[in-house]
């Protein structure tokens, strides 16, 4: 990636107002380039130091907002809108960079305009970039460069990216409510735990006799929460480190990826999940004109589960010795009769991409059908499950207090 300096510059709209600003550049004469590109004026042009004092921006490593999939839509929608209207590729890009709210995005927009202006094609650009851009979209951009139609790539890949985040905002709403309830009630009883059952195992103290079962339990139980509270926060600390740090590596993900498809109610979610996607994808692949031996390898990486991926390594081999895809895929046992039905019959008309998106689309509709019948089951077993725990913890505390008298006499 070549290097670029930040400039503070001046000039005059075509409406003759002043406006001031900030933009990179691999030196001073492309910074006056983008800026008549910009429909500007030059005033005045100098080289920015990057702020200084309160004027600096400050950034704390890894606290860095990253590039989200919310992110890459909104930008692969304004970005196809504005090649349809005819703008230029180098002054779409200038207004993306501008315009986005998530710095890192901005920056690597920077980089990619200055990279085009250097001559260097806009997938070759993003594909410095994987960390950012998945693969995807990296070679439905290339797909619609080579074969002239980058507009209707971008609006294919707009779709996807909106449909995948709809998606995900369904089963993060669904699952919301539960896993607050959950944690609250985690903390209400380590809470109760750590602060009041040893008040009242003063007050036990004093009546002499030998505690209830429970009771005794419960005690036991505090005692040990003063020192297993800390050490349970600093291994849930570390741990989460040690997940995002090793989530994505295939050792991790060939072990936690097929319990995920096991587990009782959530296995099916993951499934179903699973399906959606890696439909969605292949059929945007293939509707964009990517190869498919090269679409398959894209939409395994893609799919978010290591078992669907290995299955569709098998389907590439099968597909890259002259078979067909729906051989390999119905010995699958993760994906459904139907689907591998459907891609059959889509490769026999010739109209795989039309059948895939049905079944996107299908599998999208039971995804949101499982999340709502998930929500309405696990509301009521969450209250059931809260009430037995902390009315146990009080009816334990409460026991001595039924056989008080005795201990008095």
């Amino acid at each position: 990636m070549s290097t670029t300096l930040p400039y503070a510059y001046k000039g005059r709209n075509a409406a003759g107002k002043v406006v001031k600003g900030r933009l990179q550049a691999a030196s001073e004469n492309a910074a006056m380039v983008r800026l008549r590109a910009m429909g500007l004026s030059p005033i005045s042009l100098a080289e920015a130091n990057g702020g200084s004092g309160l004027n600096r921006e400050i950034e704390i490593p890894g606290f860095t907002k990253r590039v989200g999939l919310k992110d890459l839509a909104v930008m692969s929608r304004q970005m196809a809108t504005m090649t349809s209207a005819g703008l230029s590729l180098l002054r779409t890009l200038n207004i993306l960079a501008e315009q986005t709210e998530n710095k890192q995005l901005a920056r690597v927009l920077s980089a990619i305009r200055n990279d085009v202006e250097t001559g260097v094609s806009l997938s070759d650009s993003m594909g410095k970039h994987d960390t950012v851009f998945p693969p995807i979209m990296i070679n439905l951009v290339r797909a619609g460069e080579t074969g002239g139609f980058l507009e209707n790539s971008l609006t294919g890949l707009a779709d996807n990216f909106e449909k995948e985040l709809k998606l995900r905002d369904t089963v993060k709403s669904a699952l919301a409510y539960p896993v607050i309830v959950l944690i609250m009630a985690v903390f209400a009883v380590i809470g109760m735990l750590i602060f009041i059952v040893p008040v009242f195992e003063k007050m036990f103290e004093g009546l002499g006799g030998e505690l209830p079962l429970p009771t005794r339990m419960l005690v036991v139980l505090s005692q040990i929460m003063v020192w297993l509270a800390p050490l349970l926060i600093v291994l849930g600390i570390a741990f989460a480190f040690w997940w995002g740090r090793n989530k994505h590596t295939e050792r991790v993900r060939s072990v936690v990826d097929p319990i995920k498809l096991k587990l009782p109610v959530f296995g099916v979610l993951a499934k179903k999940l699973a399906i959606a996607r890696f439909s969605r994808n292949f059929s945007t692949m293939i509707g964009a004109g990517v190869p498919i031996l090269q679409s398959i390898g894209i939409v395994g990486e893609t799919s978010g589960n290591w078992v669907v991926e290995t299955a569709l390594h098998k389907v590439q081999e099968s597909v890259r010795q002259g078979r067909s895809i729906a051989g390999p895929l119905a010995m699958e046992p993760v994906f459904p009769p139907m689907v591998v039905q459907m891609i059959a019959v889509g490769e026999d008309a010739g109209a795989l991409e039309q059948m895939l998106a049905k079944v996107a689309d299908f599998y999208d509709q039971e995804v949101q059908a499982t999340t709502e019948q998930l929500t309405a089951l696990i509301e009521p077993l969450m209250i059931a499950f809260i009430g037995v725990v902390i009315g146990g913890m009080i009816v334990a505390l409460y026991l001595p207090m039924f056989s008080i008298f005795e201990y008095v006499k």
